[in-house]
């Protein structure tokens, strides 16, 4: 048992109460300590990574208890993934945070940030749904206060929104965890996968609407049409490095889908297998529809960046409501490269805003401004990697989604509504693009020379993600070939069930599927 495991959630849950209580009148204090603890992430995180990489899944269990009684922590494939992409966005999120002075603007802002990483690291590796309902609340919590964070009317109302819409998410979270527990007696991942293929026939119809309201709260977080309604205002709202962030939490609900419909309702579920794909499928496209048509009417920068988020999770969940290993890998692709494109978005929705004066994020033509030419090249790249255009990662992976969707029922209707909202993307990103830089650019304005108030390094960290993006595309071969590796163990769990509850429950497993 490996104590690396529990480390990116130890190392959070540690610094943010220690950034409060030891340095909170010192920002500087706060500044360095945040800063090395995401960087210290990151290093494990590359680590554990690699550990994954080359060995079945690991399992930590908390106080030495055993699962399904103990809580457990798992190492595997998918989880190390997720792990590594919150490390690399939280160093450039809090490189941006300091370098642009966001964090000055209200108070506790580095130890939200690190109970923020807490709480998504705990649920990309807890083994429990109990405790992912736990840590659920935790990044809930936190971004809640981040959310706040600087204040101002309009923030208010869209932290209230927020915070009900989730509020309800989680009394759902509840009964469906209660329901779970009462018809198969636990809450291990691994351990429903054991118990649901054995729940009486009497029993099947509670046991799905547990399933069923799952799949609704995962939908919440995800913001899936039709509970999508509350991501535009608080994104839009929230602080440009918090949105940044944001851009990750998104793809927690994404994560909980995929793990515990592959895991406890998969091939092996019985009458259950595959319950949320009839479900998943039609509210993907017209999430994706939704989506890609408010990118082509946003009157606001960072609204045409919020819709064009919404879109890319329809994109996203269409690829994992089809559940074949191929769709899966297309899905975890275009996950990767989603949340890159997205948090470089907003960085320079802000970057474009604070240099546009009294025209801010608005849609309209404005006297040319400070380093419009490097940010319109910046927005150019990802805005046609949001879009799907190739040659950077969107492209590939929709085109991956698109492969993957040839052996399923819904083909033509996938092909066509993925094919159809790319083109509105592009039409979208155009409009904007030419309005903000191309049309502004013939207006008079101040000389491209950067204030000395403006450092250069919040664009470097938005070139980061960037980067991420072309790097992605440029190492596609390898990362596929992780992924495929992931897919086949999501759709394998045998190794994950036996790491869990040993192997001579995966024996008894095994003996009773046949």
């Amino acid at each position: 048992m490996s104590h690396w495991i529990i480390v990116p959630i130890v190392l959070p849950a540690m610094m943010a109460p220690f950034i409060v209580l030891a340095m909170r009148h010192d920002l500087l204090l706060q500044r360095v300590f945040s800063a090395a603890s995401s960087a210290v992430l990151l290093a494990v995180a590359l680590g554990l990574l690699g550990r994954a990489a080359g060995n079945p899944p690991e399992v930590y269990q908390l106080g030495n208890w055993i699962a399904p009684f103990g809580i457990v922590l798992v190492l595997d494939r998918l989880s190390a993934l997720m792990v590594l992409l919150t490390a690399i966005l939280a160093v450039v999120v809090v490189l941006y945070a300091i370098t642009s002075r966001w964090d000055e603007r209200g108070r506790h802002f580095h130890a939200l940030f690190q109970f923020q990483l807490m709480g998504i690291n705990g649920a990309f590796l807890t083994g429990d749904v109990f405790n992912l309902f736990v840590f659920f609340e935790v990044l809930l919590i936190a971004s809640y206060g981040l959310m706040l964070h600087g204040g101002g009317t309009a923030r208010m109302k869209a932290g209230v929104q927020y915070v009900v819409v989730n509020l309800g998410g989680s009394t759902l979270f509840l009964i469906a965890v209660g329901t779970l527990y009462g018809v198969t007696g636990t809450l291990n991942m691994a351990d429903l996968a054991v118990k649901v293929p054995l729940v009486p026939a009497g029993d099947q119809a509670l046991l799905r609407v547990g399933g069923l309201l799952l799949l609704v709260v995962f939908a919440v977080k995800a913001a899936l049409v039709p509970i999508h309604f509350w991501l535009p205002g608080t994104y839009a709202n929230a602080p440009a490095p918090v949105a940044a962030l944001f851009a990750i939490m998104t793809k927690v609900g994404a994560y909980a889908i995929i793990r515990v419909y592959t895991l406890a309702f998969g091939a092996e579920a019985g009458e259950d297998a595959w319950l949320a794909a009839d479900w998943l499928l039609p509210a993907a496209l017209v999430t994706l529809i939704v989506g890609m048509v408010g990118v082509l009417g946003a009157k606001a920068l960072t609204r045409l960046v919020c819709f064009s988020v919404i879109g890319s999770m329809g994109t996203l969940l269409t690829a994992v409501a089809i559940f074949t290993p191929d769709a899966t890998v297309a899905a975890l692709y275009y996950l990767i490269h989603s949340t890159f494109a997205g948090a470089a978005l907003f960085l320079l929705a802000d970057l474009v805003t604070e240099r546009r004066g009294g025209a801010g994020d608005r849609l309209v033509a404005a006297p040319r401004f400070a380093q419009s030419g490097l940010l319109a090249a910046m927005f150019f790249l990802a805005a046609i990697g949001m879009a799907g255009m190739p040659p950077l990662t969107g492209f590939i992976g929709k085109l991956m989604v698109l492969d993957s969707a040839r052996a399923s029922e819904s083909m033509v209707t996938i092909w066509a509504v993925v094919l159809v909202t790319s083109l509105i993307a592009m039409v979208g990103f155009a409009r904007a693009g030419s309005m903000v830089f191309w049309k502004s650019a013939a207006i008079p304005g101040p000389s491209d020379e950067v204030p000395p108030s403006r450092p250069v390094t919040p664009i470097v960290a938005a070139a980061a993600m960037l980067a991420g993006m072309v790097a992605l595309a440029v190492f596609a071969g390898p990362v596929t070939g992780y992924l495929e590796a992931t897919a086949a163990g999501l759709y394998d769990p045998s190794d994950y069930i036996g790491a869990v509850l040993g192997p001579d429950t995966l024996a008894s497993h095994l003996q009773s599927a046949r």
